[in-house]
């Protein structure tokens, strides 16, 4: 029986170019880009050299922190270039993949008699770890704890962001095994949340608890769901993984191959025909961006959705926790007189000459432009409109700000990931970086107290 979750304060942002329900198979990528930034506070230490001829799942690198945290090849093919920035930090790993993959063999898992330490143990050696992160701090699990639970969310409410019952439509049995697996690595509950109505491929699976969540944005949010089902404490941790990557472990376990396949949504208002793609992990998003057209020339391609994502080329290439692309106008015009006018085309939380909430179902075409520059941060008390969490935002993003540790503690620094402040950094009249700010909070902490 499942376990209702119920969100009252969010905010929808209802956007055009929505992806339609089918499914197509991107042109294969002729490189593949693996982003060490992608996995934070990791420095990567490089295992095999440029020309070197590679499988799918071999090791490209580790972690200089812990060297059982292995990072593998999407794909098969010759390692093309390693990219590097100041002080020959590692930025980018390309990879020229062939034709076809061929893969490396792990070797099959039985779930159900395996150990905790094998499955661990099968999970860092074919790079499928990364996939597992940890609250607090939101950095990749370290494999030398134990979770208090593991927590999952098959519930999108972002902006646009990709369905995850059409995409994970059909592998229910990739998805039995995962779970099962990740429930021998935790003493408590493997925790998953699901929209509450229509059907989820995680009805009906073991070793899960199952809940059901309604509200606007953020319910979808895995932090968002922590906080309602069981907060994390300090001295506690939790462990969280995406949807879509429980396949690709399902997958590994079943089969013994790291099959590094994603489900993109293509969406965005300035994408012609926007649908779901079937990919890689770091392929080029060209070859299926250019195959549903663009209506303009002047956009921003992100890699994810346009809150929480990342800003990339039009040649650039799929993060690797993405599985949406969002393709939106650039903001780089500005309106004559634009902030002492009547607004009827952008979304407000406030009635101050804006008209968005008589309207609530209405889908906008919004871009990039800020409306508006940098300028101090005042209280205005709108922060605790959209943040469900049981947490003071603006005190808590202010104690950030100057580094005071005691007040983070306090006032629930350990529960709380970037992304759960998209929301109030989308609506700030004083233009900070909210997500930045707690990301800097966050690594100030594991510095300092680990």
């Amino acid at each position: 029986m499942s376990k209702d979750i119920k969100i009252k304060k969010g905010l929808n942002i209802k956007l055009k170019g929505e992806a339609d329900k089918t499914l197509s198979k991107a042109p294969r990528s002729r490189t593949f880009v693996i982003r060490p930034s992608d996995f934070h506070l990791v420095t990567p230490k490089m295992v095999i050299k440029e020309g070197t001829s590679i499988q799918a799942g071999d090791t490209l690198f580790y972690s200089k922190n812990d060297e059982a945290i292995k990072f593998a090849s999407p794909v098969s093919g010759t390692l093309a270039k390693i990219e590097r920035g100041a002080k020959r930090v590692i930025t980018a790993v390309e990879i020229e993949a062939d034709t076809q993959d061929s893969f490396k063999e792990f070797g099959t898992t039985d779930v159900a008699s395996a150990t905790a330490d094998a499955i661990k143990e099968r999970l860092l050696e074919s790079g499928c770890w990364p996939f597992i992160k940890q609250r607090p701090y939101d950095v990749i699990a370290d494999p030398e704890t134990s979770p208090r639970d593991i927590f999952i969310s098959a519930y999108t409410t972002a902006p646009l962001a990709a369905d995850v019952d059409f995409s994970l439509r059909g592998k229910e049995m990739e998805l039995q095994a995962a779970v099962t697996a990740l429930r021998k690595l935790t003493d408590g509950n493997v925790h998953v949340t699901i929209a509450k109505s229509g059907t989820s491929p995680f009805e009906g699976l073991k070793d899960i608890e199952l809940h059901k969540a309604t509200g606007p944005h953020p319910a979808g949010n895995v932090g968002t769901q922590i906080a309602k089902i069981a907060p994390v404490n300090k001295g506690e941790t939790v462990w969280t993984v995406a949807a879509q990557d429980l396949v690709i472990i399902g997958e590994l376990l079943l089969t013994g191959k790291f099959n590094a396949e994603r489900v993109v949504a293509l969406v965005g208002s300035s994408v012609k025909t926007p649908k779901y793609y079937t990919t890689r992990i770091g392929s080029e998003v060209s070859t299926f961006m250019y195959d549903s057209g663009l209506s303009e020339e002047n956009v921003r391609v992100i890699s994810g959705d346009v809150l929480t994502g990342d800003e990339i080329s039009p040649k650039g290439h799929l993060g690797f926790y993405h599985n949406t692309v969002s393709v939106i106008p650039e903001g780089d015009d500005y309106e004559f007189f634009g902030w002492n006018k009547p607004v009827f085309n952008k979304v407000s939380t406030t009635r101050a000459l804006t008209f968005s909430w008589m309207n609530p179902n209405k889908k906008y075409e919004l871009d990039t432009n800020t409306n508006g520059e940098h300028r101090a941060f005042v209280v205005t008390g709108n922060y605790e409109e959209v943040f469900p969490l049981d947490i003071y935002p603006l005190q808590l993003l202010k104690a950030c700000m100057v580094q005071d540790l005691d007040q983070m503690e306090a006032l629930g620094m350990y529960e709380v990931a970037p992304e759960d402040f998209a929301l109030t950094e989308f609506i700030c009249i004083s233009k900070q970086p909210h997500q930045k700010i707690i990301r800097n909070g966050l690594d100030l902490m594991y510095k300092e107290i680990g």
